[in-house]
């Protein structure tokens, strides 16, 4: 393999110098003073009078020259200086504050609200590594300090111990609220990333260094450049350490012994480490340094992780990379910073990039399949992708900015990826990395050579459908030269006309995310050159909008109006997904008759909506993924739903199927509510759901999309604020949740992922 030299890109990371004028931010006039425990509004007498005194006012001040103001609610011990960065996320911050990733980096949280859920305790140790706190990515935090909008001092979660204030300050780390997080992110994506401080007036931290001019009163630091440092070598551990995984769960050699791999830890999140030893293998975690090539007999396979600052910093790791490659002994993996570091090795380069990429919705396109997947990141520095040598070849890309995401061997089983598929926090969906290095490991060691690429899955149904759409293709090349050849090829078809079912008049069950659905679909109709004719009633609504669909009937949505209409305009398809209730009944109600119609549904099938709507369905579709669903029965009559009700035992709630929104349905807790409830229900559904009553639970909602390729798109959740069993209609609901915390958000999203994929078969 070819070796280039190591990039030399150690830059101090600031925008233009300051100017002579310096500019000013006052507190943002929403932010709410964060009086103490509780966060209850006071009057000045009792705040007086509790001796509450309120929040110091500190400043953000940012190498341009901005000096952003907000209030205090982490340490006030000194002020601080380091890279000021942002991060997208909705969720995790006891993750991300504790990611040695984020070391020496003031860390700006973009999401407006901060804290809803607490803080978990630190002397709860995971159940697997023993001796490592449950809730967290490290001993400690890292940030050098923390930026968010608003901060809560109340919190609502079962796990939570403490605030995230008093966290901070134990933790001796500065933490400002009341400050426009919008505005610096702005100048950060235009200016690119930047120097900053967290400067306190010097009544509260003492002196020390006084700065100049309309900062006087406060105390000043000198500007610190994080990346000019080895951060690695103050985050990575200094021992090695075995981890390893219970007997039942031991994945063995051919010899017996449990199959080790090495983990080079320059920043290791500790979910990289239950990842591994959860699946089976005995993790060796070592120091950044550590010269495990003496060691090489006895590893079956070499892990990189993450880690903070400029890669080109550890260029001891990266020599001993580059001898592990050239002796071909075993499979390599590489994480965030271990991606970069195996580049280098290779022969590769890096470079700084502009404000980098942190968040956890960041989609990254597979190179091998077209898939793309949502992932977690977080990294200011990234591969130049024209400087990889021939035999390694990109394995994604960021779709949003096209930055390389991964690489891969064309000949030997290395590979590595920019983002976490470790998550923690973040989605989970390219946790399967880690089963791919693990099998390639097993192959390797079965085949008693380490030689071939990793085998990635999916590229033979890529393949596959890649090869039917040219088929398709081919077969309608002889259609009628004269024919219009726009639309898209949809299972054989050329489709160029689509019918849409809006859902008419707003109500509950079909309300304004329909007309706004509906809207977005023409829209998307529209840009791909189909002719769109929409079905709508209702004329004070978006979709039926001057200017969107080509041709609107105001008629009833009705199964003879449907045929009417198909009769006369003759579509190639029809969507009946974005009018609600209504118009997933027409669906129902017709789906013999689309075929000699000659129209094809387009979107989810009608066998996918039947089975959503049959409550009995679709809890045996739960039942085949393993996904748990509260006991219940199907019932056609009273005495049925009489008889489920005796075996379930009361308290019991009632749904009816094919219902807008929950009409039909209730709670009982004795027969005679039960029996009141099934004639109201039986009046309006010819089946009904008995189910165990999960009343006063938390109700959160997903909003999931997939597409044709298996894509999937969590586009929002909700949180119903009041408890379940508060009627849709009444209840008050929040989008995105509020009180979930990084691994039960992701958790219940990876569940939605999963019905869906597993409905859409």
């Amino acid at each position: 393999m070819t070796t280039a030299p190591i990039a030399t890109n150690v830059q101090e990371s600031r925008a233009p110098s300051p100017v002579s004028t310096v500019t000013i931010v006052p507190p943002c006039t929403a932010a709410v003073h964060t009086f103490g425990p509780g966060c209850k509004a006071k009057t000045p007498e009792e705040i007086e009078a509790a001796g509450i005194k309120e929040p110091t006012q500190a400043a953000l001040v940012l190498k341009d020259g901005v000096v952003l103001q907000g209030h205090s609610f982490g340490a006030e011990i000194k002020s601080v200086s380091g890279e000021c960065v942002f991060q997208t996320g909705m969720v995790g911050y006891p993750e991300s504050l504790t990611d040695p990733s984020y070391r020496g980096q003031i860390l700006v949280l973009t999401y407006p609200l901060i804290g809803n859920y607490g803080v978990p305790s630190h002397d709860e140790m995971d159940p697997l590594l023993k001796d490592l706190p449950a809730y967290f990515e490290s001993n400690q935090i890292h940030v050098a300090g923390l930026v968010v909008g608003q901060a809560s001092a109340e919190f609502s979660h079962h796990l939570a111990n403490s605030s995230l204030g008093d966290w901070l300050k134990r933790e001796g780390i500065p933490a400002l609220y009341g400050v426009d997080t919008r505005e610096v992110t702005k100048r950060i994506r235009e200016e690119g990333v930047m120097l900053g401080k967290i400067l306190f007036p010097t009544s509260v931290v003492g002196a020390g260094q006084q700065a100049e001019g309309v900062l006087a009163e406060y105390q000043d630091v000198a500007w610190v450049d994080p990346n000019a440092t080895n951060l690695v070598a103050e985050v990575s551990c200094t021992q090695p350490k075995t981890y390893s995984p219970t007997p039942e769960t031991a994945l063995k050699r051919a010899d017996g012994r449990t199959i080790r791999i090495v983990a080079v830890d320059i920043g290791m999140k500790y979910n990289q480490i239950r990842c591994f030893v959860k699946r089976g293998v005995e993790l060796v975690v070592v120091p950044w340094d550590y010269d495990f090539l003496t060691e090489a007999d006895n590893i079956d396979g070499l892990f990189l992780s993450n880690g903070p600052g400029d890669p080109t910093t550890i260029t001891a790791t990266i020599d001993r990379v580059r001898q592990a490659l050239a002796m071909k002994k075993f499979p390599i993996f590489g994480i965030c910073l271990g991606h970069q570091v195996l580049a280098l090795a290779s022969g590769a380069q890096t470079e700084k990039m502009k404000y980098g990429n942190r968040g956890q919705n960041i989609p990254c396109t597979d190179m091998l399949t077209g898939r793309c997947y949502i992932t977690s990141q977080n990294h200011g520095y990234a591969v130049k992708a024209d400087t990889l040598p021939a035999t390694i070849k990109e394995l994604f890309i960021n779709a949003n900015d096209g930055s390389n995401e991964g690489i891969y061997h064309t000949e030997l089983p290395y590979f590595s990826v920019q983002f976490h598929p470790e998550s923690a926090p973040g989605p989970r969906d390219t946790e399967v990395l880690f089963d791919i290095f693990i099998g390639t490991v097993q192959r390797c060691l079965t085949s008693g050579q380490v030689s071939g690429p990793v085998e990635f899955p999916g590229m033979a149904e890529a393949a596959a459908r890649k090869a039917q759409a040219a088929q398709w293709e081919l077969d309608l090349a002889d259609d009628d030269e004269s024919a219009d050849k726009a639309g898209r090829i949809v299972r054989g078809r050329r489709i160029r006309k689509v019918l849409v079912l809006g859902s008419g008049g707003l109500s509950i069950g079909q309300a304004g995310e329909f007309d706004y659905s509906g809207s977005q679909a023409i829209k998307a109709l529209k840009e791909e050159g189909i002719y769109t004719v929409l079905i709508n009633p209702n004329i004070a609504t978006i979709q039926t909008s001057k200017g969107l669909a080509d041709k609107c009937y105001f008629l009833p949505v009705t199964p003879d109006c449907v045929r009417k209409v198909i009769r006369h305009e003759r579509p190639d398809g029809i969507y009946c997904t974005f009018g609600g209730q209504t118009a997933l009944n027409i669906g129902v109600k017709l789906k013999d008759e689309f075929a000699g119609l000659g129209v094809q549904v387009l979107g989810t099938p009608i066998e996918t909506i039947m089975v959503t709507e049959d409550r009995e369905e679709f809890a045996s579709a739960m039942a085949e993924i393993g996904e748990k669903c509260a006991k219940s029965h199907a019932a056609s009559s009273i005495e049925e739903a009489v008889v489920a009700a005796n075996d379930i035992g009361y308290p019991l709630i009632i749904r009816a199927a094919y219902a807008l929104g929950g009409l039909g349905s209730g709670f009982a807790s004795n027969e005679e509510e039960l029996v009141a409830l099934c004639r109201k229900a039986f009046a309006a559904s010819p089946q009904v759901l008995v189910e165990r009553s999960m009343k006063g639970w938390k109700e959160i909602e997903y909003e999931v999309v997939r597409d044709a390729q298996d894509n999937c798109v969590t586009v929002c959740n909700m949180e119903n604020i009041d408890p379940l069993g508060i009627h849709t209609g009444d209840s008050i609901v929040v989008a995105p949740s509020q009180t979930l915390s990084d691994e039960e958000y992701h958790m219940l999203r990876t569940t939605a992922v999963n019905v869906i994929r597993h409905l859409g078969k």
